[in-house]
């Protein structure tokens, strides 16, 4: 199977996020993919170290420092594909 990940179709992906990306009411958002243990981490500040973690039914790890959520991490990501 053909995974090449064409320009337009690179623009078109990065184009359906914007809306969504921008309700986010902060400055810095990272992605990180981990394909080995299927693992996406989202950072809404620079990395940092979480106080404390809080772990939905969903397979999402919410971390949060003090009142502030600064990332969350989705288990099992590919299984959430549209």
């Amino acid at each position: 199977m053909d995974t090449k990940i064409t320009q337009d179709s690179l623009v078109r992906n990065c184009l359906a996020l914007v809306s969504g990306l921008l309700k986010f009411q902060c400055n810095h958002i990272q992605f990180d993919y981990d394909d080995e243990a299927d693992v996406l981490y989202v950072s809404f500040r620079k990395p940092q170290r979480a106080t404390e973690t809080i772990e939905t039914s969903e397979d999402i790890l919410i971390r949060k420092d003090g009142d502030n959520v600064v990332g969350i991490t989705v288990l099992n990501a590919s299984t959430r594909r549209n």
